[in-house]
């Protein structure tokens, strides 16, 4: 058995749903997942994200480069959090045989706080089980990293027993300040957790990762263990990532996370804001959305509290695609990067109420203009909405069976700002 034959049986036997963008050197891995292959890869960490919000175990399958596309909600995920593991199998090509750069995937995981595992061939199989599980301890997205050295050879573990956990959303009284320090924290444990890996053999002289060979291996190259520092050299495929991190110390954190609560105020929609009457509406039904990064964000909070969690911008409606049926959006975060979002649904017929606020601006960065959308989504057959029509409101929100585009148009009152809801 080879590496791609192992590492694509573990991930059937780990993951519930597959998304991927193929490339070398993981076409072959999504190929006998029959994965779902999406229009881009942030779309695919998205439904993975939404998968993960549902209860699903999920793995996105992509090469090096591809890793760039997704990397806003790679990163937002680890102060967000999620339920069930989420797993990017990345491909590497060291060697450019297939790719425009050499890219190196590692890199990803020193930046988005998030667990890297590069198997060797004793340790393929488990190696993917480790990456769910790891997901799940610290609620965030785990990473593995392939290379063809290893995908193309034979390996001598192909045992995979997966042990389920569950992870958690960032708790709803925590700021956003709060969040990224609560998440700090899970970071440093990141550290104990690699340090501890049954999976490193550390028994001194070269330490190798990956496909190279050495009397020591290390398979959690992010955070590297503890014991790696005292290794006189090591070996590794691509750039010298494990080498230059070797001595990598976990940051201890005093900090006690800033919550809603301790600050003594949420923040909402402005007096006068349009949307008003939409969020009362939501409300009412208790409707459990997707809500993207803007002004959206702010349904999270009371008095409405229909958000049920929000992630990168553009990212609400593939999310909500895979989870709760409904999307809150912004006219500008869905010009931004929500529309490859919007295609999708739309070509995988998904049901999905996306709800579009129109307000021509961009109201979290002090009210620059926002393009007009009506010119470019037109093949959506929006329903268009004013604000104030609470009537039609009423009669227009409701999740289909099929995906639906409800655009709500309002228009900001000048020199507006957003108001404070005292704890």
């Amino acid at each position: 058995m080879n590496g791609t034959e192992a590492v694509t049986d573990a991930l059937a036997k780990c993951a519930d749903t597959f998304y991927a963008v193929p490339g070398f050197p993981v076409t072959e891995i999504a190929t006998r997942l029959h994965a779902d292959i999406t229009i881009n890869e942030k779309v695919a960490l998205e439904y993975a994200l939404g998968d993960s919000l549902s209860g699903r175990r999920s793995a996105v399958i992509l090469k090096n480069v591809g890793l760039n596309a997704c990397a806003d909600p790679l990163v937002n995920a680890t102060t967000q959090g999620l339920i069930a593991g989420v797993v990017i199998v990345a491909g590497d090509d060291p060697l450019a045989q297939g790719s425009q750069n050499t890219q190196d995937s590692r890199y990803y995981g020193e930046l988005a706080q998030v667990p890297v595992l590069e198997p060797n061939h004793e340790t393929t199989a488990a190696a993917v089980c480790a990456a769910f599980e790891a997901s799940e301890q610290f609620s965030r997205v785990a990473m593995i990293r392939l290379t063809p050295q290893l995908l193309d050879n034979e390996v001598t573990d192909n045992y995979c027993e997966p042990v389920r956990g569950k992870g958690a959303l960032a708790s709803t009284d925590l700021t956003m300040r709060g969040r990224s320090e609560a998440a700090a924290r899970r970071t440093t444990e990141l550290f104990v957790w690699s340090q501890e890996s049954p999976l490193n053999r550390l028994c001194g002289g070269i330490a190798a990762a990956g496909a190279e060979e050495g009397q020591s291996h290390v398979v959690t190259v992010y955070p590297p263990p503890a014991g790696i520092c005292t290794v006189p050299a090591v070996r590794e495929v691509g750039r010298p990532f494990l080498s230059d991190h070797r001595c990598v110390a976990r940051m201890e954190t005093v900090r006690k996370p800033e919550t809603y609560h301790a600050r003594g105020f949420f923040r909402t929609f402005c007096r006068d804001c349009p949307f008003r009457p939409l969020m009362t509406i939501l409300a009412e039904r208790q409707v459990s959305a997707i809500c993207d990064i803007g002004c959206a964000l702010l349904a999270v909070n009371p008095p409405y509290r229909i958000g049920h969690a929000g992630y990168a911008l553009g990212s609400s409606i593939a999310v909500a695609a895979r989870s709760t049926k409904v999307a809150l959006i912004g006219d500008y975060a869905l010009l931004h990067s929500g529309i490859n979002a919007l295609i999708d649904v739309y070509e995988k017929d998904l049901p999905l109420l996306t709800i579009v606020l129109k307000n021509d601006r961009m109201g979290m960065t002090g009210g620059q203009n926002a393009y007009d959308l009506t010119k470019y989504i037109g093949w959506a057959e929006p329903v268009y909405c004013p604000a104030d029509d609470e009537q039609m409101l009423k009669d227009e929100l409701v999740v289909p069976d099929t995906p639906r585009t409800l655009v709500v148009g309002g228009a900001c009152p000048a020199g507006c700002s957003h108001e404070t809801v005292e704890c």
